[in-house]
């Protein structure tokens, strides 16, 4: 047996593997049994205190942790044998990114629990949308924060040159923004919206001959539902360009009606006329008070009434429209003014 465990393989011992692979077995049994101590006694502690802060801490590295023992297991196992150079400095390096990217791991799942429990909860109390909005950016950019930092610490604690290569990657950073310069654009239209917020959610906006509801604000577009049905999507560059009308965040909506009456009309029916428009307005109670009401001039065929009234905000706009042309055309034809129509009348000269 003595004679079995002395020969040699890849310049150790039989039993000098064993004993490795046995450091390996025993960090991954030991690596089992923090996970089940922490999920027993760790849980049952912070269960008795009132700040969630120590649970979050204790189901986010707990996982973690039981990696990190196996690979320091597998670290004392390869340090036990002799490796050749080359190969121990392959390992080594690894090692040392594999480390980082635990870390780098360990705080994003910290963030993710944090942002959860406490930073969407408290976005969704505010009555602002932004912070709605960019929450899922602010996510994902320390997130990627994150793991950048944890890359560049493993790779620089494993020896390579950090400054060299992030220097590489700002020249082709550089040629990838050239590249990339209308995604760029989008991007920067995109926080200029959440900055300027000229529209929310659910709003209702015209821009660039689309006329629809925002059902959608990203980083790089912005989707609109037309009245049509349709799903618009629209570079957010384009809201840097062109001018935005917001139709939700109107007062009220203004509606104009031209109205002809025949050139047999009298001053007084005319005047008859104006104060119907008043009386149609004043007694529709979705309409604001505030009317112009004007007899502005003699057309070809008839004498034209302008008449403006203003819809209330949160009103049916169709349905108001509806109520008051037909209370228009009721009384004015109860009192006997009749609307023109295109005539001609033709006079003969005779001889």
């Amino acid at each position: 047996m003595t004679e079995f465990l002395t020969q040699t393989y890849y310049g150790n011992t039989i039993k000098a593997w064993l004993i490795a692979l046995s450091i390996v077995v025993l960090s991954m049994i030991l690596a089992k049994v923090i996970y089940w101590l922490f999920s027993k006694f760790a849980r049952l502690f912070t269960a008795k205190t009132k700040n969630k802060l120590d649970s979050i801490i204790v189901d986010m590295v707990e996982e973690p942790a039981m990696f990190f023992v196996m690979v320091m297991g597998f670290w004392f196992a390869v340090n036990y044998l002799k490796l050749p150079e080359g190969l121990m400095s392959f390992i080594s390096h690894t090692y040392q990114v594999i480390i980082a990217l635990l870390v780098g791991w360990t705080l994003s799942r910290l963030f993710d629990a944090i942002y959860n429990e406490y930073l969407l909860p408290l976005a969704e109390k505010t009555e602002n949308d932004l912070d709605d909005q960019l929450m899922p950016i602010v996510r994902k950019g320390v997130k990627m924060v994150i793991w950048s930092m944890a890359i560049v610490i493993g790779l620089n604690n494993a020896g390579y040159d950090v400054g060299a290569l992030i220097a590489g990657l700002g020249i082709g950073g550089l040629a990838l923004a050239m590249a990339a310069k209308d995604t760029i654009s989008n991007v920067f239209g995109g926080f200029t919206i959440f900055a300027d917020q000229p529209f929310k959610l659910n709003e209702r906006i015209k821009i660039d001959g689309f006329d629809g509801t925002v059902v959608e604000i990203g980083v790089r577009s912005t989707r609109l539902k037309t009245l049509e049905g349709r799903i618009v999507t629209i570079p957010n560059a384009t809201f840097t360009d062109a001018p935005v009308e917001n139709v939700t965040r109107e007062p009220s909506r203004k509606i104009k009606l031209d109205l002809g009456l025949t050139y047999d009309t009298s001053a007084e029916d005319m005047q008859k006329a104006l104060n119907i428009l008043a009386e149609i307005n004043q007694k529709n109670s979705h309409t604001e008070e505030k009317i112009i009401t004007s007899f502005n001039g003699f057309g070809d065929f008839a004498m034209n009434i302008m008449f403006i009234y203003y819809i209330k905000k949160g009103q049916d706009i169709a349905q108001t429209q509806t109520e008051m042309n037909l209370a228009i055309l009721q009384q004015f034809n109860q009192a006997g003014l009749e609307f023109a129509f295109p005539t001609q009348t033709i006079y003969t000269r005779s001889t």
